[in-house]
């Protein structure tokens, strides 16, 4: 089994910064891909931004040249960096990996359980 521990959710203004964590634990054997998404209520979740293994990464549109995501592989952990943040950045945000467990050696989707963002103006 593999836990997703989030933090660094939170309230801030329009135009203020916040960094989101997830830690990743349990019977890992390869952290294939770590991304965030997000849902605001009425809407479909959407990938906010991901990042694989070795390091490429992707951005929804609405969010690029704003935020930047990263891992270190070491601590099982990737990190969310949103600048510059606007009102309709208020969501709960969720962590995604895709994990390739010791258990089983096959490739599973795990969730956090979510951090609310709130932007206001």
């Amino acid at each position: 089994q593999v836990q997703l521990m989030e933090s660094g959710g939170g309230l801030v203004q329009t135009g203020g910064s916040l960094r989101l964590s997830c830690a990743a634990s349990g019977s890992i054997f390869n952290l294939n891909y770590m991304g965030w998404y997000r849902q605001s209520p009425g809407k479909q979740r959407e990938l906010v931004a991901g990042i694989t293994s070795g390091g490429n990464t992707d951005y929804v549109d609405s969010v690029k040249g704003r935020c930047t995501i990263s891992r270190d592989s070491a601590k099982n952990t990737v990190y969310l960096q949103m600048n510059s943040l606007k009102l309709e950045d208020t969501a709960v945000y969720y962590c995604y990996a895709r994990v390739v467990t010791r258990a089983t050696m096959k490739t599973d989707n795990y969730w956090g359980q979510g951090t609310q963002v709130t932007v206001s103006s």
